[in-house]
């Protein structure tokens, strides 16, 4: 995107971007969503599916693990192209939650068995990402249109991959997936605003910033959708431990030992909303400093992205100064546009402490006060935290805060 000599025509731009786009593993329709996941691998990794299809029966009626010790010993170099890789991933990484946390956070597992841990970890290094399940699989690459022809709307959506937790895991991951989708005019208009500011042309900065406004006050309607699909006493009691992780997480201080791939136990952190790659983006392109124990969380998620996708929030961060840029043209609308991206943006953040709020620390008091007699007992070593490990609600507040900070001020 920062590359300097790029020719200022918008044609030459449009198709640059494209192609950029593309190069990212980011779509110009869906943004970071997988385009078009699979939803079968190869006759070879039937086993592996098989088991996948059947997660919320066999971790309730508590077979899981007695079917995965059965399971055969397959090798990845049937797995042909990129879309395959990402299914197995999902696959793998959704058995592997699912035989860790089958008895709930008292009983994990400490040794993943050989015959899945070492073909995880195989998918895992061909795609260099964690071998633990992430948002990139369990969103990104975890939804298919019931009508192909169709728009994408709850409606005409379903999920590949299921945990126990019915209609209400169902909703988190399908308005998790509209969420993204959301952020799409938000994605094209970053790389419209960084042309903007190569070229430069005050009136393309300005109408990209305003795109981005209204993008992010879209995303923060659609994560509203959430209390309409999903239920706080099933998110908290059922759904959350499987997407639990074995870093930082007072319930599996030692890690997981990933039988024939090491000796040692791995630690890697669950599935957490900041694994997304929309507000890393957001925040590098509007030039937000968090401060240090938050930006350190961050950029560890990073970790848990697909490598193209990081490469593009480091290639925003390495474009000119969007806030230099406004400072020192003087060009009064873009430095309120700029300030109205930081207050979406915020209001957004303090909209998800709400969410969290509802569907953690709220439920959390519920459950201990009646410990929730018709579902099986709840994560009490997570209490407070979100499922990537942190101190939910002030790791948020923080980041909001830091996003208000970095609000501009005319120069006199």
């Amino acid at each position: 995107i920062s590359n300097k000599n790029m020719e200022p025509q918008r044609e030459n731009l449009e198709t640059a971007w494209q192609l950029a786009l593309g190069s990212y593993h980011i779509s110009e329709e869906y943004g970071f969503l997988l385009l078009n996941p699979l939803k079968e691998l190869p006759d070879h990794y039937r086993p592996w599916m098989e088991i996948a299809k059947k997660l919320p029966h066999l971790i309730e009626s508590h077979q899981l693990r007695a079917h995965v010790n059965k399971m055969p010993l397959l090798n990845c170099q049937f797995l042909k192209g990129y879309r395959e890789q990402r299914l197995a991933h999902l696959v793998l990484s959704s058995i592997t939650m699912g035989y860790v946390w089958q008895e709930g956070e008292t009983q994990p597992i400490k040794v993943l068995p050989r015959n899945l841990a070492i073909p995880f970890v195989e998918v895992s290094r061909n795609l260099g990402v964690p071998p633990i399940l992430t948002h990139s699989d369990f969103v990104l690459a975890n939804w298919t249109k019931k009508n192909p022809e169709g728009p994408l709307e709850i409606s005409n959506l379903d999920t590949i991959i299921l945990f126990p937790g019915g209609e209400s895991l169902r909703g988190f991951i399908l308005v998790t997936v509209l969420v993204e989708k959301a952020a799409v005019p938000g994605i094209k208009a970053l790389v419209q605003a960084t042309h903007a500011v190569l070229q430069p042309s005050q009136d393309a900065l300005l109408k990209a910033l305003q795109q981005l406004k209204l993008c992010i006050q879209d995303i923060t309607r659609t994560l509203g959708r959430m209390h309409d699909y999903v239920d706080p006493d099933i998110f908290y009691a059922v759904i959350r431990i499987f997407l639990s992780g074995w870093k930082d997480n007072p319930a599996m201080p030692g890690g997981l030992i990933y039988e024939g791939i090491s000796k040692e136990p791995l630690k890697y952190s669950g599935g957490s909303a900041a694994q997304s790659s929309v507000l890393h983006a957001f925040d590098e392109f509007l030039g937000i400093r968090h401060s240090k124990e938050s930006a350190d969380f961050l950029y560890r998620m990073r970790d848990y992205m697909p490598p193209s996708h990081k490469a593009f929030i480091e290639e925003i961060h390495s474009a000119p100064s969007l806030r230099d840029f406004i400072l020192s043209s003087r060009h009064g609308h873009c430095l309120t546009a700029y300030n109205q991206c930081l207050e979406a943006l915020a209001e957004l953040r303090s909209y998800h402490i709400t969410m969290v709020t509802r569907y953690l620390i709220t439920t959390a008091a519920r459950a201990r006060s009646r410990r929730l007699n018709h579902l099986p007992g709840p994560p009490q070593a997570l209490e407070d935290r979100g499922t990537g490990g942190t101190a939910a609600l002030s790791f948020l507040k923080n980041v909001r805060d830091k996003t208000l900070e970095a609000t501009l001020h005319p120069r006199g």
